[in-house]
Order: C-alpha cells, then structure tokens, then sequence
C-alpha cells in the first residue's frame, strides 16, 4: 500500500493521519488542501474504509471534477466508487433514494431559476421579472436558514416580509403539486429526511464512514445541519475551508459553521496549513496585511519558500478607459520584456496570454478592459459568461426531458409544448391552466381529463391529445434507447420530427446567430449521447461502463450547470470577478477598479477611510466591510509571481463623472511606496527603444561583415 503522506509537509501529514474523529483543517490560500484531501481519501482506505463509504463534498461540479481526477492518479480504479460530489448532488441522491417518505417520486423535476421566477410572478400576481426575481432572493435566503413559509411569517419583520412569506406558501404548494425541488430544495428536503426520520438517519450514517467537506466556510446553515446528521455522534468528518476566503455571506455562507464546529463537536482536532506553495512572499505580505484588521477565529499567518519575488505594484490612472490601457501595457510590458523566466526551481516559465488575469469587484467593469484588449488585438475570455445550460435552445431541450422524467413537472410543460409551436395558443393553454388548478391536477394529467371537452373546443382537445401521446411515445423510445450511437440517431429523427431546426431560423432575423443556435444543439446531441455508452458518471461521481439509457441521462440534467468542465484551456487572457476566481490561480494578476465605492463596495453614508472607525461601525455594516476586506484578500492571493493594484481617479456614476478615492485597502497592504509605483506604457516604451537599439547594433554589425 503506497504512503499517502510522502511528500506532504508536517502540518499535512497530520491532517492526512488523523482518521479517528472530527477534523478541521484551516487551509490557507494556496496551501495545497485538494491535495490534503485526495491524499486523505487514500489514508481512510488504508486504515479499513472501502472506497463507497468516503464521500467527498465540493461546491462546485469543476472541483468535484478536479477531486476526481486527482483521486484516480492517486488511487487508481478505486476512485470511482468515492463519492465526490457537490452539496447538490449529494441531496439529489438522497431524494431519489429516500424521498418517497416525503411524499416525492424518484423521478422529481429540478426547476432553474427561470422556473422559479416564472412561478413567484404567477403566486404573487405580477408580471415584473424584477420584483419576482427579488422575491426569490428573499426565500432563498429564509431557505437556507432553514425556514419554511410558515415560520417566515411568523418572523416577517414588516408588511413586506409578510407579503413575501405568503407568497413562499403559495409557491411552496405549487412545487408540491408538480412534483417538483428548487436548487435550495436539495438541501432543504434531504435535511428534513435526515432530521424527521430516524431509519433515512440511521442508513445514511452506517452507509458513509468518513465525510470530508472542502471550502467549509462556504457552507450555510442549512448545509451545516445536514453535515451534523450524516456523520452522528461519532463525528468522523473532515472539514477544510479558510476564515479568511469566506467571501459568500450574501447568498447565506456563515462563519457562524467555524465557531459551531468546536462547541458540537469537543474532541475537534484543529489544523493549519500556513505554507503556501502559489505565491511569492511580497505577494503575501501584502495579503496577511490586509487581513490582519479582521477578527481571527483561529489566528493563521501564511509564508511562502518561493522567494522575494517582485515587489507588488499600485497603479494609478485617471479613468476607467486609462486604467484599461495601462492594464494591456502592463501585459504587454511583462511579455516583451523576457519571453522566458525562471521559477523557484529553475524551471523556464514561458509568459504566455493565459498567465494573465485581470480581477474586478463586479461584471459591468469588464467592459473597458474588453475594448482596450480588442484594439491591441490580445484575445481573453470574460469567466463566468453564459452557462451552456443557460442558452434558450438548450433549456428548450431539456424541458422536453424533464417532461418525458416527470408529467407532473407544469414549468417544463408549458415550455416543451410552445418550443416549437404546435399550433396551440396562449387563449387555450389558459384555458387548460384553469381547469387544471380548478380540479388540482397537472397540466399533463387534465390533458386527458373526461371533462375537458367541456371547457375547450373538440379542435383544441385534440391537439392537446396529439402532444400528450407525443410525449409519452417518446419517454417510451428515449426508456429503451441504449447506448451512444443509438441515442445519438434517436435525437436526431426526433429534432427533425418536430422541425426544431427550422424553429430556430424562424425565430432568428440573424441566420448567423440561427446557425451557431443550431450547433449548439448538435454539441449537446453529441454530450447527451456520449453519456448513453462508454465510462461516465453520475452526478454524485459515482463511475460505470454500463450502457446506460437516454431516459436515465436525462434524469440528470437538471443537476449540472456547465459544459465548460470538458473545454481544453485556451491560451487567451482571463477577466474575471473576485468572486469567480476563487479557487483559481494566475502567474499574473492585475486587481483593477481597487477604489472606495467598489472594493469594498459601498457600505453605507459615511464610507470613507476617514469616515467612520470600524469600532464605532453598526454590526451590519462592520460584517459586509470584513467581508469586503476577505474578497480582497482572495484578489491578492490568485497571483503566483507578479500582482498589480489600480485604481482611478475619476470613475463614472451613471451619466456623470465624479471624482473617486483609493481603497482603504490599498493602505492595509502597508507596501513600500518607494518601489511600488510604476507605469507601464513608460516601461514598455523603454523596453521597446531597448529592442530597437540591439536592432540597430545588429544591423550595423551585420553590414560591417558584408
């Protein structure tokens, strides 16, 4: 058996060693905690574990994917029966096993936030986006703090809260009515299995030996709460996060989970890793500086054997336009002024377009940065762009099989029948709508209701019965469609049976937008086949050869965000925010729009760095501004060799320009401002008479030998 603390530092290898009970493992940016994980995943299996009773819980499906990976080169075949999954997953499969004591089919529906808003508009009677979207916020919060519509009205602060939580109830019965979860539902629902009933408990404890959790401070209440009642009395649980990368307090992550964890569980063993292997240690200092301010749940400081390094720069500009050139100078100077350098080791590190990322506080400070690479012809990608999944030719796929998994399912119903049209109007959809809520039925059941005739003309039943054989026809084929290239041809008959390709073009003016609409389509034929044969896995990780049906892949669409996990890296700059990038690491960052207002974002009247002291703060106030502090922290910390922080002078606000302050952060950093400053369009300048005068030199040698 290999020994799977070879190679790790002293503070890793006890965290890998230690199997026995609760676990916290504070990992500091860049301190190799995947690598702890995966190498702990092997530990557990050396001391007794089989692999189907470890299970590995990461927030996104690109880590889980990563975990994955990793897991096998360390493992081997082992790996596929881990199960490394997101918190979502993990739920679903719970569901699905189990939530028929809640009255839920396997086969539920996960509705998107499109649904959703689609939904609360219907419940609380309006037909603005805007107000349902806010009201969806509002019960994704109550939802992760655990709270259902009743108790969310016993706690409304006000008339408006009151107003939403009756709405929450409304919508709550209609998610009941069609069978259907939101994405706060898969966790909401299993921790209501694994509370109320005792033999669901007493399963899911015996099956799992050991629960390791990444990026625990990401965690919300509600996910906490699962986690108590998956590992028990016994505790064995591993949990790795960081206080001072907990940058998701506005969608219900709490610090609150850190401080619990000594106080449920005594025997809690606590580890830091303080060594990081990214970043230089000028880039560090800067970072443990501006965290320094923060109140330390458990005090940490990183260091770094990389060396020096470079001394982090702060740019000034006057606008957003200024600071967007200066950024591509900075690019081009770092590029042109040595097309190799070295790392800590030696190793020849070539500067190439994906070494580059520039960060920012929110996605409208893109646009500049767009403009100013275009015209110095540098391509880049804008992370966290439009998901595959979010396209409307996409989503018009799968609500076909969310209907042919789920009849019940109204959302997917009213999507498939209009997508494409089929000769049925709004006038008689209302209609079915009517009778179907008036005899509480799904739209799907009332279709071959005896009394529809009633409400509705013999042409329109009939059309209505024509689309309700065409689904259950093609739930059946999909059930016993096998294989990839089956699935592959089934999917294609099926999309020219409905004219979906001329659905597109007819809805386009542009038949270039229609076309790259229409590949988009077959790319996803190709995905949803491929997962019919050969390896895959499911949603919660879990890998087979078995052949699988078109059916079962459908069932686990709703689940996964992205295709971008299987896209190969581009060598092209990356923009993206703060948020985005965690997790993420660039030899060269440019952390831009670094000014008071943005970072931190605006924290109330008085948001000066002379304003307000942070002791004489509201609590409120005092928590978003800490929170702002760590996003700043998590900036500093993607940068391996180089990190430059702008900021402007003047910025727009609406029409008009105002003038604009540095960051109180920017002072925190407590750099030295002797070697800080520099221009880039100046070096680049310098660099560039440089390069001209050795050609000169050159040629004037060269003509001296002829």
């Amino acid at each position: 058996m290999s020994d799977f603390t070879s190679g790790l530092n002293l503070a890793q290898q006890d965290a890998v060693n230690y199997v026995h009970g609760p676990c916290l493992v504070l990992a500091g940016a860049g301190s190799g905690k995947t690598r702890v994980i995966t190498h702990k995943i092997g530990r557990l299996m050396q001391v007794g574990l089989s692999a189907s009773q470890i299970a590995a819980i990461t927030f996104t499906n690109k880590a889980a994917a990563e975990m994955r990976e990793r897991a096998k080169t360390l493992i081997g075949p082992a790996a596929k029966e881990v199960m490394i999954c997101t918190f979502h997953a993990l739920g679903v499969r719970i569901m699905r096993e189990d939530g028929g004591v809640l009255g839920l089919k396997p086969q539920f529906s996960i509705l998107d936030a499109d649904d959703v808003t689609s939904i609360l508009k219907d419940c609380g009677g309006t037909v603005d986006a805007a107000t349902a979207r806010q009201w969806q916020w509002t019960i994704s919060l109550w939802k992760n703090n655990g709270l259902r519509a009743a108790q969310a009205q016993e706690q409304a602060k006000d008339d408006h809260e009151l107003i939403i939580a009756r709405i929450m109830g409304m919508y709550e019965e209609r998610l009941s009515a069609y069978q259907s979860v939101d994405f706060d539902d898969l966790i909401g629902l299993p921790l209501k299995l694994l509370a109320e009933h005792e033999e669901v408990r007493n399963k899911w404890q015996q099956r799992l030996g050991h629960v390791l959790v990444d990026e625990y401070q990401d965690t919300n209440a509600t996910q906490y709460e699962v986690l108590k009642h998956l590992v028990g009395d016994r505790g064995r649980f591993t949990a790795v996060g960081d206080d001072d990368q907990s940058i998701y307090g506005w969608r219900g992550a709490t610090l609150d989970n850190l401080k619990k964890l000594p106080q449920d569980f005594p025997a809690l063993k606590v580890i830091k890793l303080e060594q990081n292997y990214r970043s230089t240690s000028a880039i560090l200092r800067a970072a443990n500086n501006v965290i320094q301010p923060n109140p330390k749940l458990f005090p940490k400081t990183l260091f770094s054997e990389l060396g020096e390094g470079e001394p982090v720069r702060v740019v000034d500009a006057d606008h957003e336009e200024h600071e967007a050139e200066r950024a591509v100078a900075r690019i081009q100077s770092l590029r042109a002024g040595m097309s190799v350098t070295t790392g800590p080791q030696g190793e020849a590190l070539f500067r190439e377009l994906k070494d580059f990322a520039i960060l920012y506080r929110a996605n409208h400070m893109a646009k500049p940065f767009e403009k100013a690479l275009r015209r110095a012809n540098l391509p880049y990608k804008v992370s966290g762009g439009q998901s595959f999944f979010d396209r409307a030719e996409i989503k018009d796929l799968c609500a076909w099989f969310r209907l042919w998994i789920n009849n019940d399912d109204d959302p997917a119903f009213l999507r498939a029948i209009t997508s494409p049209k089929r000769g049925i109007g709004h006038q008689t959809l209302a209609q079915l709508g009517k009778f179907a809520s008036q005899y509480k039925l799904s739209l799907f059941e009332a279709l071959f209701a005896s009394s529809l005739p009633s409400v509705l003309s013999t042409k329109a039943v009939g059309s209505l019965h024509e689309f309700g054989r065409y689904v259950n026809d093609l739930e059946y084929r999909a059930r016993h469609t096998l294989g990839a290239e089956s699935a592959k041809a089934f999917l294609l008959e099926w999309l020219k049976e409905m004219g979906y390709e001329k659905h597109l073009y007819d809805g386009e003016d542009n038949e270039a937008i229609a076309s790259a609409k229409w590949t988009n389509v077959l790319e996803f034929c190709d995905w949803m086949a491929g997962r019919c044969g050969g390896e895959i896995e499911d949603v919660a990780g879990v890998s087979s050869t078995e052949v699988k049906s078109l059916l079962e892949v459908a069932q686990t669409i709703s689940l996964l965000s992205t295709l971008n996990e299987r896209e190969t890296e581009q060598n092209v700059v990356t923009l993206s925010t703060l948020h985005a990038s965690k997790g993420l690491e660039w030899p060269h960052v440019m952390l831009v729009g670094v000014n008071e207002g943005l970072l931190p974002f605006k924290l109330g009247e008085d948001d000066s760095p002379s304003g307000l002291a942070e002791g004489a703060m509201s609590e409120g106030i005092l928590q978003r501004l800490q929170e702002e502090r760590r996003l700043m922290y998590v900036g500093i910390t993607r940068a391996q060799r180089t990190l430059t922080v702008s900021w402007t002078q003047r910025r727009k606000k609406g029409r008009d320009t105002i003038a604009a302050l540095p960051s109180r952060f920017i002072a925190e950093m407590a750099l030295d401002s002797a070697t800080t400053r520099e221009d880039p369009r100046e070096r680049l300048k310098a660099l560039r008479a440089e390069f001209a005068k050795k050609a000169a030199e050159s040629a004037a040698a060269q003509a001296l030998k002829d």
